[in-house]
Formats: C-alpha cells, structure tokens, sequence
C-alpha cells in the first residue's frame, strides 16, 4: 500500500499516454509481409465465412502458415545489411564529388514526378513553376542512412538526389525440393524504399546469370562438354550481322563447356546458341518458371532480357532437384480460428531435363565456384562441400546477379540502383561476383553454421544408372590463346 500523502502525489500527476503502433515497415521479413498482404487481400475477395460475410483478414483470427524460416530470414537480412552497407561506401567512394548518372539529369525530374509530394501538390492544381519553386525551398526531411535515420533541412530536390543514389537488392532462398521459399528480402529498407525487388513481377536484365539454360539445352541436345570449341567471335547473319565480344576483348585458342562458362566467355556462349537457335532456349525457360517477356533474338545468350529474382531462383532449382522443376511457394495453408483448413498448397512440379542432364548441367556449373568467376565463395567465405551457380553482370555494370545453390537450397541476389544509368564504371566493382555474390556468401556461410538448420555440407551425387554424357577432358586437345599459359581453369584472384 502507498502512504495517503504519495497517492496524493502520484494522483496530481497527469495523465498521459505515450503510444506507440507498430509500423508495418518495421520488425522481420517486412516486403514478404507486404507482398503477402496483398495476396491474402485477393484471395479474401473469393471467400466467405459460415453466416455468409466477406472474411476480415485483421479480425476473424485467420491463421496464415507460410514457409518463412525465422533463422534463415534473419541471416539474408544480416547479409543484405551487412554488403549492402559496405558496397554504398564503395559506391559513394568510386562517384565522390560526382553525380553518378552523369548526363542523365531527367532521372531526376522522374523522381519528382513520381514522388507522393508532387502527385499531392498535382491534385491541389498547383503549376508546373509553383511545383518546382517547392520542391526548391529547403525544409525538414527524414534520411535514411545505413546508421539510421535522421532528420535534417533539405530541399526535396536534393532529397531525390539523395535517394537516386542509393544501391538496392533483391535476395530469396528456396528448397529446391518442395519449393518452400525460406527467405525473402525485398530490398535495403521498407521504410526508404517499398519497392519490392523479389516480388515476381520486378524484373532486370539478368546478364550472364542466364547462360547455363543456353548450355542446357545443348546438353539436352547431345553436345559434348568436352567439345572444343573456338574462343572467337561469331556473327548472326539473320539478326543484322550482330557480333557480340567477350568482355575483355581478348579471343583465340579453344575450350571446353566447362571452361567457357567458368570464366563467362561470351564466345562460347554464342557458338551454342547459333548451335541450338534461340527458341528452344525460350521453350525451356517457360517450362523452368520464367514467364517474363522473351523474344528468339540471339542476344538472349547474353541475358538481355528482364527477369526476376522469383524466376530465376526458382529455374536454377531445377538442376538442385535433378531436373525437376517446383514452383516456388510460400503459404502452405490458412485455417480460420477454430483450426478449420480454408485452403491448403501443396508443391507443385514439372519434370524438365533428365537427370543425366541435370548433373552434367551442375557440374559444369559448380567449376564457376570452383575456379571461376564464383571462387570467391571458396577463398573468400570459405563455403566447403558442392556449390554451383553462375554470376551475372550487365551492360554499364548496371544489374549484379548471383544464383546459385547446394543440394538441398538455393538462393539467388541482384543488386542494381533504381535507375539503371546509376552503375559503377568498372567491372571489378561493380560485377556480379561483388556486388550480389557476397550476400549468398554471407548467407550461406551463417545457414551452414547454424546446427539446427541442418544443412551440412554435401556433395552433387549422380544419377543412379550413371551418366553417358562424357566429362571427362582429359583426352582432349585444346589450342591455348596467344600468351595463354594453360588450358586450366585459372583460380580468379580477390
């Protein structure tokens, strides 16, 4: 009990109340809660409750069971922090003192357009000179750095130059055997940016990541891994005489399928697809989840169309599965509140390549780990038992891509800014292999030190009949280019 005179006291307090409701942007895994959110919101549409009603998705005590794994959404988002704070220094290091979109001032203009302040000042009919005047005046405004945010006088001009600046991501890991989607980090912060960047209809160009359905379907075709194959340029006569060139401009000598996508050689990729024709191409990555816009143009050996983080984890889980394609999926049933089941998913699959070309296709790709572009994940992260996976860098260095995967997960990054005339200017910086690679790294690296995750090192285990598709080179004569010192597939250096 309190003394008579402290009730006293405390009551000629007053009384205040210090709320604070939870953000929708704040806590774990807040683009797929997003993105489920607006499933959940279409599906409520065609349901209804016992008395006949329309359910209510915030009061009728639904229960979603999703496929989300707490610890393995915890280390993507630790590993999308973590490279994603470390590659914004970089960046803000490699353009300082510059506008890192150089000509490109409409970007800009763009980004007012689009903004909520000039969409509000449109509706309260002011001018296209009053618009500008204000978004020239300096006023309060909430940034968003990667030691928090904080607030500052700005003029919201310079606020989108701010933003147009910052690098995003995409991040998403699934079982390749029942399609269960583990994590999904749809960019560097709700709060900052809402576009989600793993939500199937947010699409990049994705650059060498899509080689290996090229090779697969040469493969599937009957070409010999082994085959030598000429480093040299090779010309589409249909297509306007287009050309396409290795990345460093160097050619001669030959090599294998194992060679020529361990160190992404654009020559070897071309010979293939004038090989096999590029609709064959587009009719096994219909049947491996990607349904993006494709057109049968030779480019599409280089990846120059738009795909997504969605798609592309779920195709390379195809090779993972022994060739076995599983929708991704990410609720696996929804029960009302007395635990009657509303709706149920199970696993949905299509079989795609043998498993004979499903381990030919993943051994080729584990030597991108094991000593191409990839083999950072070895000396850097220092990841043990199989991986395989490819990297993917674009035109301007504008999309970074990393897909790859274990025996039992797989997972896939693109980092890019929202513009694609932001980039940095080199290679080495800003390619796949460090900019997107380091967050599969990071990722992997705390998923397999995690016991109670169980996922232990393994290795790519052959299909049970064998393989009659030749992998070993060893027989074969390969011409070395001028100044080239081996035939081998060289370890690339950090």
């Amino acid at each position: 009990f309190l003394k008579p005179e402290v009730g006293e006291r405390y009551r000629a307090l007053p009384l205040s109340l210090n709320l604070r409701p939870q953000s929708h942007a704040a806590g774990t895994a807040t683009y797929f809660r997003e993105y489920l959110r607006q499933e959940l919101n279409q599906w409520i549409e065609t349901q209804v409750n016992p008395e006949g009603e329309p359910y209510n998705l915030y009061r009728d005590g639904l229960k979603i069971y999703t496929t989300i794994d707490s610890r393995m959404q915890a280390y993507a988002e630790e590993a999308v922090r973590t490279q994603m704070k470390d590659l914004q220094k970089l960046f803000d290091q490699h353009w300082m003192g510059q506008d890192p979109w150089g000509e490109f001032t409409q970007i800009l203009e763009q980004g007012m357009k689009r903004s909520s302040r000039y969409r509000a000042l449109k509706d309260q009919d002011w001018s296209a000179s009053a618009i500008q005047r204000h978004f020239d005046q300096p006023t309060e405004i909430r940034l968003f750095t990667w030691n928090g945010y904080r607030d500052t006088l700005m003029t919201p001009m310079d606020s989108i130059r701010y933003a147009k600046r910052f690098l995003h991501t995409g991040f998403m890991a699934m079982d390749p055997h029942n399609g269960h989607i583990k994590a999904w980090v749809g960019g560097i912060d709700m709060d900052f940016s809402q576009y989600d960047h793993v939500n199937p209809t947010a699409t990049r160009q994705v650059g060498s990541a899509f080689k290996p359905l090229v090779y697969t379907v040469a493969v599937d075709n009957g070409f010999d891994p082994c085959l030598p194959i000429p480093n040299m340029p090779v010309t589409f006569e249909a297509f306007e005489n287009w050309t396409p060139k290795n990345y460093d401009g160097k050619v001669g000598g030959t090599m294998s399928m194992f060679r020529g996508l361990a160190l992404s050689i654009n020559n070897i990729v071309a010979y293939l697809m004038k090989q096999v024709g590029p609709e064959p191409v587009i009719e096994l990555s219909r049947k491996m989840g990607i349904s993006s816009p494709m057109e049968p143009y030779p480019s599409l050996c280089l990846g120059s169309f738009d795909m997504s983080v969605y798609e592309m984890v779920g195709a390379y889980g195809t090779y993972a599965n022994r060739g076995v394609w599983t929708k991704p999926m990410y609720i696996t049933k929804i029960t009302d509140r007395q635990g009657n089941v509303l709706m149920e998913n199970f696993s949905e699959t299509k079989d795609v390549l043998s498993e004979e070309t499903a381990f030919v296709m993943t051994k080729i790709m584990q030597k991108v780990v094991d000593g191409g572009t990839a083999s950072r994940l070895r000396y850097r992260y220092q990841l043990t038992g199989d991986f395989a996976g490819k990297t993917g860098t674009t035109q301007n260095n504008s999309d970074g891509w990393f897909i790859g995967f274990h025996p039992n997960l797989v997972a896939g990054a693109w980092v890019g800014a929202d513009d694609r005339a932001v980039h940095f200017r080199s290679t080495s910086l800003g390619g796949g292999a460090n900019t997107a690679l380091p967050i599969f790294g990071l990722f992997m690296q705390k998923v397999m030190a995690d016991s109670r995750l169980n996922l232990k090192p393994a290795s790519f285990t052959s299909p049970e009949g064998g393989i009659n598709i030749n992998m070993d080179c060893s027989g074969y004569a390969y011409e070395k280019a001028q100044n080239e010192d081996s035939w081998e597939i060289p370890a690339i250096e950090a």
